[in-house]
């Protein structure tokens, strides 16, 4: 978990912060009776998995790496669209993992790939927006207001993107102009995560900084609904820290999200009324199938929530602290990456740990996709790798 600070507020708590490090350090140096560290939020070691399903690489393929960045991959039809640190844009195709085309932006990226199938967007270093077409010939160059990490958003003929100030805006698929934009208050303290942006038909379902839930009219950015998923509560900016955490999914009549020390909880999609809501903190997103709703809490607990009413239904423990992913669900198991590469399987009816499956030890930060029967995950260092599970 990363936060980003505004930059008057960063000065200060910089300053006080080094004085303080400075400090216990000196003393922890001088004091033999001094505690040793804590082994409370230590990582679940591994233990064995009684295999109850069957897990496979189909195909794996270096992608380039995300270094601090997080580097979601994009499914549409028959390929998957990737996008790297260094600037590298790949096109995949889905089935056998080889590569369609491989090009590079240009400039070194911090956030993608937005795509659907003819137009591909990425972000740059400045706030920088980058569109391609499906062959990965450059379209277009636009300018967000600040830095962009929250992974660009493209729909009927229009890309949405979030920059680190809240600030929303819209921009022509087909030249970059922009058709709209929205502001809102940045709050002083918040992840250095990306709330994502969720476009179905006519609606942006836009997550943001501060715990709000946003769904906007594609065509004029006018606001059809805002609610909160995390309230900031406490009295210092540490504790006020409520953000939306990946990206809000929409099934059918519903649309769910999840926010940093605040819920997880689904409204109805076109009017933004409550459904039902769950404490629960989280910094990744979650998943929604036709009967349940998966949450990775922060501590390292996985949970899944009945999506009629949000009754609970089990809770897992046994990856304590291993910094889980957004989760991916199929026909019959639910699935995780942590911090050191490696994919677990889940039981969707009570839980149960049932495969595990390593990759190339690299934490898996970005939300997992599927296509056809396949998982498919991006790994820190590079690996865009399919798992097939049975």
């Amino acid at each position: 978990m990363r936060i980003k600070f505004n930059s008057s507020l960063m000065k200060i708590l910089g300053a006080s912060l080094l004085l303080i490090l400075t400090g216990c350090s000196t003393l922890s140096s001088l004091n033999p009776f001094a505690s040793k560290p804590s082994t409370r939020n230590q990582p679940a070691a591994l233990t064995e998995v009684k295999q109850t399903a069957t897990v496979r690489t189909v195909w794996s393929e270096r992608v380039g790496k995300a270094d601090q960045y997080t580097f979601a991959p994009a499914v549409v039809g028959s390929d998957v669209f990737t996008a790297a640190a260094d600037g590298t844009i790949t096109r995949i195709n889905a089935a056998t993992g080889r590569s369609v085309w491989n090009i590079n932006a240009g400039t070194k990226l911090t956030a993608g790939v937005g795509s659907d199938g003819d137009t591909i967007i990425v972000a740059g270093e400045k706030g920088v927006v980058l569109a391609f077409d499906g062959n990965g010939k450059q379209r277009w160059k636009a300018q967000a207001s600040s830095e962009v990490l929250s992974t660009p958003a493209v729909g009927q003929g229009v890309v949405v993107v979030r920059s680190l100030d809240n600030r929303v805006v819209a921009l022509d698929a087909e030249t970059g102009a922009r058709k709209w934009f929205l502001q809102r208050t940045a709050p002083a303290l918040t992840l250095r995560t990306s709330p994502g942006i969720t476009i179905v038909n006519s609606t942006a379902f836009v997550g943001l900084a501060g715990g709000r839930l946003l769904a906007v009219a594609l065509n004029n950015g006018a606001p059809r609904w805002e609610v909160a998923v995390g309230d900031p509560r406490g009295t210092t900016e540490l504790e006020r820290i409520a953000d939306i955490s990946g990206s809000p999914v929409v099934s059918g009549r519903d649309v769910c999200a999840v926010a940093y020390q605040g819920r997880v909880a689904c409204f109805d999609a076109a009017s933004g009324t409550p459904r039902w809501a769950k404490a629960l903190s989280s910094d990744v997103g979650v998943a929604v199938d036709e009967r349940f709703v998966y949450a990775s809490d922060e501590r390292g607990g996985l949970s899944a929530f009945a999506r009629d009413g949000g009754t609970s239904i089990w809770r897992n423990t046994q990856l304590a602290n291993r910094r889980l992913s957004t989760p991916i669900s199929s026909s019959r198991l639910v699935a995780v990456g942590d911090y050191q590469g490696y994919i677990h399987f889940f039981s969707k009816e009570d839980g149960s740990l049932a495969a595990r499956i390593s990759t190339d030890g690299s934490p898996i930060l970005a939300a997992p996709v599927s296509s056809g029967a396949n998982f498919i995950f991006q790994t820190q260092s590079g690996t865009l790798v399919a798992i097939a599970a049975e």
